[in-house]
């Protein structure tokens, strides 16, 4: 035996190939058909039994726990649309839900960021008016749209920031009680100084909400409650919604009740002896 492994596959690929594989590797056949079979059963067997291993709940549910908290600053995951995990990061339907929300309609409301939105448009009016000034445009939803379209904007221009590698410009739009964060392109929001940097305080902050999935060790630090929401986007986490097309079936856990599948070994030549 040289190797026994787990291949998990990636959720989110709609595609025939993807599915969970254990690989076993070695050049005594007996050996690795029974290593093979045996972790397969295994993982089979527990398939009930895998969860997140982070807090997680519907973007309401989260909001009400931020609302609830005393101590700042509380994190919310927009995790649907993680643009590290492969989402396209401009997906508007949790900042479009938040700006609905009476709590933050006025600027004595909770205070809120919101990091970040593409919207190249407005960043580029922005930039014509100045920090100071009012801004009136649409962000976001230029490449995912499925689940909210284009979302209208207006507000006072806190700050303008360029030079980003990532972003290139970064502006900060005031509404309400809610700083949001519109880049020129899509910004993962990983550490303090990416806020600083733009004047916002996310350590007096009530409430801090990124487009990540788990977090980074120095959001981690920094939080004082955590969830991850579970919100709309290309690797949203609720796998059950994601309407699979393409992907063989069935398969667990979209088929809860499949039967169990033939988990006897396939072997595979070594590649030299291939021809």
């Amino acid at each position: 035996m040289i190797d026994a492994a787990i291949w998990v596959g990636y959720a989110w690929a709609d595609e025939p190939r993807n599915q969970a594989v254990v690989m076993a590797t070695g050049d005594d056949k007996e050996q690795v058909s029974k290593a093979a079979e045996e972790l397969a059963n295994h993982f089979w067997k527990v398939r009930e039994e895998f969860e997140f291993v982070a807090p997680t709940a519907t973007l309401e549910e989260s909001l009400e726990m931020a609302f609830a908290s005393k101590e700042q600053p509380f994190i919310i995951s927009d995790m649907g649309d993680n643009p590290t995990a492969g989402g396209a990061g401009d997906v508007t339907w949790t900042l479009q839900e938040l700006l609905a929300r009476p709590e933050f309609q006025s600027e004595k409301g909770p205070s809120l960021i919101y990091a970040s939105i593409p919207g190249p448009e407005l960043v580029a009016k922005a930039v014509e008016v100045g920090v100071g000034g009012k801004v009136d445009a649409l962000a976001g939803a230029a490449i995912d749209d499925r689940f909210a379209p284009p979302l209208r904007l207006k507000g006072t221009i806190m700050a303008i920031e360029h030079g980003d590698r990532h972003a290139e410009t970064e502006v900060v739009v005031k509404i309400g009680s809610a700083n949001v964060i519109v880049t020129k392109k899509r910004k993962p929001y990983h550490k303090e100084a990416d806020f600083t940097r733009l004047g916002l305080n996310p350590k007096e902050t009530d409430i801090v909400v990124v487009k990540i999935g788990y977090l980074v060790p120095e959001l981690y630090d920094m939080r004082k409650g955590w969830i991850m929401a579970l919100t709309p986007g290309g690797v949203d986490q609720d796998l059950e919604r994601l309407g699979y097309k393409r992907i063989n079936r069935p398969m667990f856990p979209l088929d809860k009740d499949m039967k169990a599948p033939d988990l006897s070994a396939k072997l595979v030549a070594l590649s030299h002896e291939l021809r």
